[in-house]
């Protein structure tokens, strides 16, 4: 204590307190170690006795099940047997030649078919129009090879379907196809693409004319007719690029392209800017909504326009576009 009063400069007090403080650091270091609890001691007894009463009652849970199995046991089904009254056996018969297109679902039971697959073949045989190969025979779903084999040798079919003469269907030296036979198939509901078309007006075709072209359907032929209407009319070729079907199929744009034409000095229905309201404004395909309501705008704050030529004015009005629009404008 004097010592640290003389090293340090301390009074009394101070040195006390300095040395109580001392004295509760070591106590709070050494605590934990001294008050420690004693660690448990392990008894491998205690675990093996719980390890024994859990393996006796899992052989008592299945010893239960196994009397549950033996009171009820599993019933061993032969194949194909029916034991409903619904479906009754069918008494066999010998085999001999026989037609499988003559057959009913019991006369090929009574052959040796199973009762689901008897039915399968009389239900494609009448969506097929009958049977024209042994080989259809062997690729039903269900009939098993032993079964096609016992069975093919009377058969009264040949083993594989005919060839199609197909040199029949040639066309001959007009380019026509010869008239159907009257065993052959339908024709097409499909008329024929003609094979040597003439070009024709891309402003006056229908759509019965636009079909006539190789992969112009129904379908493509009215959004050719429907853009048109929307323009006012074609004034180029190119913009059979702008048809919503038609983006994607550039080999149909330029079929298109190839027959038809645009006429010289066409001249494309006009919107007149000065008087047309905001709805027949966006109507047109190159003003649309948002320069619908530019213009409409415009003629509101400043007046009618003087000339188409004041449309540039317009901030969003690119040059591309101007040049798309003009043919379809007037000021009046």
């Amino acid at each position: 204590m004097r010592w640290i009063r003389r090293s340090f400069g301390y009074s009394r007090g101070e040195a006390r307190g300095l040395a109580g403080l001392l004295v509760i650091m070591l106590l709070t270091i050494l605590a934990p170690i001294l008050l420690r609890p004693e660690l448990p001691t392990y008894l491998p007894a205690a675990d093996q006795k719980g390890v024994d009463e859990l393996a006796t009652q899992l052989k008592e849970h299945r010893t239960v099940e196994q009397g549950f199995a033996l009171r009820f046991p599993k019933r061993e089904y032969r194949k194909y047997e029916r034991r409903s009254p619904r479906y009754p056996a069918v008494p066999q018969v010998r085999l001999s030649p026989f037609d499988p297109n003559a057959l009913t679902a019991e006369d090929w039971e009574a052959r040796g078919v199973p009762h689901f697959v008897a039915a399968r073949m009389v239900k494609y045989g009448q969506a097929a129009g009958g049977f024209k190969a042994k080989v259809q025979m062997k690729k039903m779903y269900g009939l098993e090879d032993s079964v096609y084999q016992r069975l093919a040798p009377f058969m009264q079919l040949p083993d594989e379907a005919p060839k199609r003469d197909y040199a029949a269907k040639r066309p001959g030296p007009d380019g026509k196809f010869p008239p159907f036979a009257s065993g052959d198939a339908t024709p097409s509901k499909f008329p024929r693409k003609p094979r040597n078309l003439q070009p024709f007006d891309l402003n006056t075709a229908d759509t019965t004319q636009l079909m006539q072209i190789r992969g112009i359907g129904a379908g493509r032929a009215k959004w050719v007719v429907k853009y048109r209407n929307q323009l006012g009319g074609y004034v180029r070729e190119d913009q059979l690029d702008e048809v919503f079907v038609l983006r994607d199929a550039p080999d149909l744009r330029d079929s298109l392209k190839k027959y038809t034409f645009v006429a010289s000095g066409f001249a494309p229905k006009t919107v007149n800017v000065n008087t047309a309201s905001f709805d027949e404004l966006y109507l047109q395909p190159y003003i649309g909504k948002p320069r619908a309501r530019l213009i409409v705008a415009y003629r509101q704050q400043h007046g009618p326009f003087k000339s188409v030529e004041d449309l540039k004015q317009m901030p969003t009005l690119k040059p591309a576009d101007w040049e798309k629009m003009r043919p379809y404008v007037r000021c009046e």
